[in-house]
């Protein structure tokens, strides 16, 4: 059970919903060959219409995740190579899975700084910080820089899913990462309901992230709190 989001920046619903239902089964809290609930019982637990679940469940079954058998119901299908809009976001709640939506604290150009790695091909930057949820916890904050040559970051459009907003507005994707993960301190500006207070050691993620171009554009960094989630990487 989880609080859908209805903010401007939030996925459609049924898109939620989906990405809830695929994580659920990456993590394996919705086991391979599983029956899930009725159609009408689901959607009063994810507070949507039917009409809006079967829209989850079609992307589900389109991905390879779900088989539908006529008279017995809908079945739980395990595909490690199935995508989703998250599949790129490796925190997890300790118990599996979680809904990651974000809530930006600040949106803003600088020039680069100096403790950031090499990335991109200008001098600037737009940095963006957030917090970030799992089935509304907060779970992370984040601080991301992208490259001033790969676009402008419009406050106002811009989406939980930044892989997806680069995508729908700036015009290019994300085709690989690479991850860095360790403790480090929780920096000064995070925000009071995130647990870990600032200067206390937590997780910490540095990521480096390429599009189609040999040098990466984006470089971020996510100090993750410990008591609520953890890092996952499945190898496939």
């Amino acid at each position: 059970m989880y609080e859908r989001q209805d903010s401007p920046a939030a996925l459609p619903i049924y898109a939620q919903v989906s990405e809830l239902l695929i994580r659920e089964i990456a993590s394996g809290r919705l086991a391979d060959g599983a029956r899930l609930p009725p159609e009408r019982q689901l959607a009063a637990t994810h507070q949507v219409t039917v009409r809006t679940l079967r829209k989850s469940l079609k992307i589900l079954e389109e991905k390879g995740l779900l088989e539908r058998i006529q008279g017995s119901g809908n079945y739980v299908r395990s595909n490690p190579a199935a995508q989703s809009i998250y599949s790129m976001f490796r925190i997890e709640l300790l118990e599996g899975g979680g809904l990651p939506t974000a809530k930006f604290l600040d949106i803003s150009e600088h020039t680069k700084p100096g403790d950031l790695p090499a990335f991109g091909s200008s001098p600037r930057g737009t940095r963006m910080r957030r917090l970030r949820f799992l089935n509304k916890k907060p779970a992370a904050v984040e601080e991301i820089w992208l490259d001033a040559d790969s676009g402008t970051v419009d406050p106002a459009q811009v989406s939980d899913s930044l892989y997806r907003y680069y995508q729908m507005k700036l015009g290019f994707w994300i085709t690989r990462a690479e991850d860095y993960v360790s403790i480090g301190k929780t920096p000064d500006w995070a925000p009071p309901e995130f647990g870990p207070q600032a200067g206390q050691m937590t997780g910490y993620i540095e990521r480096l992230s390429w599009e189609q171009k040999p040098h990466p554009v984006e470089y971020s960094r996510t100090w993750f709190d410990t008591d609520i989630a953890r890092y996952v990487q499945r190898l496939k």
